[in-house]
């Protein structure tokens, strides 16, 4: 893929770092500023000259609640995760009931496969707030 292409299909690109099971998001060359959902230009400056990284995908959940369904479905969580590297994005967080999420929590993002598709969530690690 050109990086015409790229930078013209941002959502594209970061599918296909998903289907290699990396998390990758874009930053700011000139200010190192990190953002999230992929996008042509910042949001806010409308800068164009743009990069990938990969981010620690350690963050901390800004904001939480948890969706009920019908049983013997369990309830999903559905988090607001300010990443360390600046960005925010949401996302859920598995490996606890969805009810014992909690906002200050720390957690490290992951790459799975849901559905045939790469996504990403969170998983709760070290002591909570």
């Amino acid at each position: 893929m050109s990086a015409e292409t790229t930078l013209l299909q941002p959502d594209k690109q970061y599918q296909e770092f998903l289907a290699q099971g990396r998390f990758m998001i874009q930053r700011n060359r000139q200010t190192g500023k990190a953002f999230f959902y992929p996008r042509v230009a910042e949001p806010g400056t409308g800068c164009t000259d743009l990069e990938w990284f990969a981010p620690s995908g350690l963050g901390t959940v800004y904001a939480a609640t948890a969706i009920s369904q019908r049983p013997p479905a369990a309830a999903y969580s559905v988090v607001l995760v300010d990443l360390d590297e600046g960005a925010r994005m949401m996302s859920r967080v598995d490996g606890i009931p969805a009810e014992e999420v909690k906002i200050g929590q720390r957690v490290k993002a992951k790459v799975i496969q849901e559905n045939d598709k790469p996504i990403v969530v969170f998983e709760v690690v070290g002591d909570t707030a």
